[in-house]
């Protein structure tokens, strides 16, 4: 698929018929996984971002919105082009090899609603062998999982090793273990939303949970050593603030120095291990995020850990995933806040305030 004109009226055929949106996503998700991680993920993670923009606009406006993401599916390059896909281990020949199979794995798998070993997945899912995460996979799907199963199992074990990110590795690492989060999640997401399509189980829309998981395989470097997840393994937390709007503050306050990666992670596992209220941590690290010059993969980082949160609740594993968001907005803090003085004297202007003032004598 590489031309757009004819990308973007089959397309548009599609949705002049009638389409139901679970069928555009299945079918949006399956030129998407053409191509492994196409354009570093952003490819997947932008179709992602329409569905939802069309879940809040309503679905009448597909005709408008979803043609805005053919022009970077259709130029995108995949990982698979890349040396690291190829050698020593030909990772795309196993996907490739898996895919074939997963016709059949379908079709033979159980009951697929009582399937909930996701955690037990994850943690397979961050192996170091290739071959046996590919056979992980399989035996999930012989077990009864589902494909959305797949993807919420990828996308904490993607959380997990942003959590683990390591502060021997460059700063610029981040970005390798972001990009494999986020496309995890839009995976995920997407799968959600073909749940409903007419298709034998999603079968060609898999391959992108093939694909993360192999991205995850090949970031495995950044977790070593494995910095520790606070909270795990009776980690005293007593030190730091106990009420929730301390803790908060402290937050703040760490986000306003450097290197604070550490001490952000602690505070997130301290807020949620005491049982306090989700909904405030999260409205703090909006804040944090929104008072810094941030650039794309730190919304992207908050919104993808937010919405897998959702999927697990105050849990292990959900405190896991919101110490990974608060870890890497903690790595990218604090900026010139450049963006902040400009809206607060846009909103003083907006209040009928002066831009200068002269001094009086």
């Amino acid at each position: 698929m590489r031309h757009r004109e004819a990308a973007e009226r089959t397309l548009l055929t599609v949705v002049a018929a009638g389409a139901s949106p679970a069928t555009l996503a299945d079918l949006l998700l399956a030129a998407n996984t053409d191509r492994a991680l196409a354009d570093g993920g952003h490819s997947l993670d932008f179709t992602n971002k329409a569905f939802e923009c069309l879940d809040l606009i309503g679905w009448k406006h597909a005709n408008a919105v979803l043609p805005t993401v053919v022009g970077q599916m259709v130029a995108a390059r995949g990982a698979d082009e890349l040396t690291a896909w190829r050698q020593p281990v030909d990772l795309t020949a196993l996907c490739v090899e898996a895919a074939a199979e997963l016709p059949g794995l379908v079709a033979a798998r159980p009951n697929m609603h009582r399937w909930s070993d996701h955690t037990t997945l994850a943690q397979a899912l961050l192996g170091d062998d290739p071959m046996a995460i590919m056979d992980g996979l399989k035996a999930a799907i012989r077990g009864g999982a589902a494909a959305t199963d797949l993807g919420r199992s990828l996308a904490y074990a993607a959380a997990l090793r942003l959590a683990r990110f390591g502060s021997a590795n460059e700063h610029a690492d981040w970005e390798t273990a972001h990009h494999v989060f986020t496309y995890a999640n839009a995976v995920h997401q997407v799968l959600k939303q073909t749940e409903t399509a007419d298709r034998d189980g999603h079968s060609d829309a898999v391959r992108g949970v093939l694909h993360g998981a192999m991205a995850l395989y090949l970031a495995r470097y950044l977790n070593v050593p494995p910095a520790r997840i606070p909270g795990d393994g009776g980690e005293p937390l007593d030190d730091l603030p106990a009420s929730a709007e301390d803790i908060c503050v402290a937050l703040l306050e760490a986000f306003d120095r450097q290197r604070q990666v550490d001490l952000a992670a602690r505070l997130v596992a301290r807020h949620l291990t005491l049982g306090h209220s989700v909904q405030a941590l999260i409205v703090t690290l909006a804040r944090a995020l929104l008072r810094e010059d941030a650039g794309f993969h730190a919304y992207q980082a908050l919104d993808a850990g937010v919405r897998q949160f959702g999927e697990w609740g105050n849990t292990d594993e959900g405190r896991h995933i919101l110490i990974a968001v608060a870890r890497y907005l903690a790595a990218h803090s604090p900026t010139e806040r450049a963006e902040l003085q400009t809206t607060e004297i846009a909103r003083r202007l907006m209040r009928g305030g002066e831009l200068h003032s002269e001094a009086t004598a």
